[in-house]
């Protein structure tokens, strides 16, 4: 006879992974977590996708979040932790629930003071949840068997309802211990809804607000995008409100950018379709998951002087109100069944808006530009696009680009690592082969976290990547130049065909002219069963007129002197 495998705690995690709608699970292995990818991979409903290392695998599971809504990175314990607390401390202020999963020591040596490989050559193995408390919103580690179901099912749910990475440690001789089985998955998944009376009371408050307004505009941020249902339901409360619509940059393309109301990217002196003109009209700004930081205000010139209504993932404020357990999507919807419609902000942007750009093609022969990169990108894009852009002067490329109907756009401007779009463009296009996958990134970006490249051969993903290669940090030669700015050239193409080996199907070329990108992007389209980089040389001194101003003023933000306290030398 055969005996049945004996449920364990591996079993219980993967179970639990699956249910939450984790399809893949991004690793790197290390001795003390080898037992629970056993598990993880014994479970038919997840696919384990292997990482060059654990700052591309964190990088990547916060790539797929964006695309599944959801994420499971799984490393060893502190060599592999600690690298990957980078991409988890990016899903943390990005608000993306990634699951970062560890290994661990065996919980006999603790105990009997044992020094372990690994380790920061301590007895003491509670320094690396230390510190995944501080970029996580839950930590728990698994100390004893009959622990793990409430604490696995605890971290997940808190990641869910949050929108934030959780951490979950597992000693490597606990994975394989035996453990009950999961209850149903709605007691970690189930939604909590705004208190009703609350929501009530702050939709009443914010159409008392809005009425005695003349001039509203709205303006959207990046966590609009993180709330569950709450962009279907900002286009129904602009349309019932009838007034403009401005986002930030880190929110491009969460609201559609066809759309009669929407007026531009709101950067203060850099903003697109003058979109900056229209707020400084309005006389009240609905800040939906909106964040105002030293980039998004360009050094801090950009923020707003009126007082705000702002509306959160879980809360709204006002002038002297504010309301708490208010979700934003259904606040939305609320809100939208009470306003007032008012189109005055419309009507000035009528003589605002300004006229389009001609865009200059290039000729065949000449050189190439970051315009022509750009002009040529924006052919590109269509319904079943994605584009990436890297931290640097594509940030500037990319806002500047119209999104058609159904392209979407990922950005990390808050956490801001460069480097961040390969392995990021590798985990989305795992969660979504559906789509095509477009990279800008700079030659000192990619220089970063290049390896991952080899993992899109692996997996046959034909992603595009448009490198511009300038021989340097662009966007910090702008903010403070210095020689330690300037990078060692690589043969990018060359590179990324050594990538190949005996299977592989990625494709490299170079473009130094209009026509060579052309006929590059045109060969990069047939490729579908590996990436295509395309080394795109430009002058080191082509950039765009917006990353010269924003470095100029970022710089000065950073430049201010100390406050003394009062009366004190």
């Amino acid at each position: 006879m055969t005996s049945t495998p004996e449920y364990t705690i591996g079993d219980y995690l993967a179970d639990r992974l699956a249910q939450i709608g984790c399809r893949h699970h991004f690793v790197v292995p290390g001795d003390y977590n080898l037992i629970l990818l056993d598990k993880l991979q014994s479970n038919p409903a997840l696919k384990e996708i292997g990482c060059a290392n654990e700052l591309n695998c964190s990088m990547a599971a916060e790539g797929y979040a964006r695309a599944n809504g959801v994420s499971a990175c799984v490393v060893t314990f502190s060599v592999g932790a600690i690298s990957a607390f980078n991409g988890t401390g990016s899903a943390y202020s990005e608000n993306l629930p990634l699951i970062l999963i560890s290994g661990s020591p065996n919980t006999n040596d603790a105990g009997q003071f044992h020094m372990l490989h690994h380790t920061l050559a301590t007895n003491d193995f509670s320094y690396q949840i230390e510190m995944a408390k501080k970029i996580t919103c839950c930590a728990v580690a698994v100390g004893r068997p009959e622990e793990a179901p409430r604490l696995i099912d605890r971290a997940i749910r808190a990641a869910l309802l949050s929108r934030k990475p959780c951490y979950i440690e597992i000693p490597t001789n606990l994975a394989g211990a035996h453990c009950v089985r999961p209850g149903p998955i709605s007691a970690v998944i189930d939604p909590v809804h705004s208190d009703n009376a609350t929501l009530i009371a702050a939709a009443d408050c914010a159409s008392d607000y809005l009425r005695g307004k003349q001039k509203p505009v709205i303006l959207v941020g990046p966590k609009l995008g993180r709330a569950p249902g709450a962009k279907k339901e900002l286009i129904r409360f602009a349309e019932a409100l009838g007034c403009a619509v401005a986002v930030q940059p880190a929110a491009k393309g969460m609201f559609p950018e066809d759309h009669p109301q929407f007026v531009g990217i709101f950067w203060g002196t850099i903003s697109t379709l003058a979109a900056d003109a229209i707020i400084a009209w309005a006389d009240a700004i609905i800040c939906v998951g909106t964040i105002f930081t030293d980039y998004s205000t360009v050094g801090w010139t950009a923020m707003p002087s009126i007082p705000l209504m702002v509306a959160e993932m879980d809360h709204v404020s006002f002038p002297g109100a504010h309301f708490s357990r208010v979700r934003l999507s259904e606040f939305l919807n609320h809100l939208a069944q009470e306003v007032t419609a008012n189109d005055a902000t419309m009507v000035e942007y009528g003589r605002l808006r300004p006229d389009p750009i001609m865009v200059h093609t290039a000729a065949p022969e000449d050189a190439l530009t970051r315009k022509e990169i750009t002009r040529q990108v924006q052919e590109l894009l269509c319904e079943r696009t994605t584009l990436f852009v890297e931290t640097g002067d594509s940030w500037f490329n990319g806002i500047s680009l119209r999104l058609p109907p159904g392209a979407d756009f990922e950005i990390e401007m808050q956490w801001g690592h460069i480097g961040w779009s390969i392995p990021a463009a590798f985990g989305y296009a795992i969660g979504h082969r559906d789509r095509r996958v477009i990279v800008m990134v700079g030659d000192g970006s990619f220089q970063v976290t290049a390896q991952e490249v080899s993992q899109m051969v692996r997996y046959k993903l034909p992603i595009t990547i448009l490198l511009i290669n300038n021989r340097g940090y662009t966007i910090e030669v702008e903010i403070h130049d210095g020689s330690y700015n300037r990078i060692k050239n690589w043969d990018y193409a060359k590179l990324v065909e050594a990538f190949n080996a005996e299977d592989g199907k990625a494709a490299g070329y170079k473009a130094n002219t209009a026509g060579e990108l052309a006929s590059a992007i045109e060969r990069a389209g047939k490729n579908t069963e590996g990436p295509t980089l395309i080394e795109c040389t430009i002058d080191q001194d082509d950039c765009t007129r917006e990353l010269i101003t924003w470095g100029h003023y970022v710089a000065k933000a950073n430049a201010r002197p100390p406050v003394q306290p009062g009366g004190l030398f």
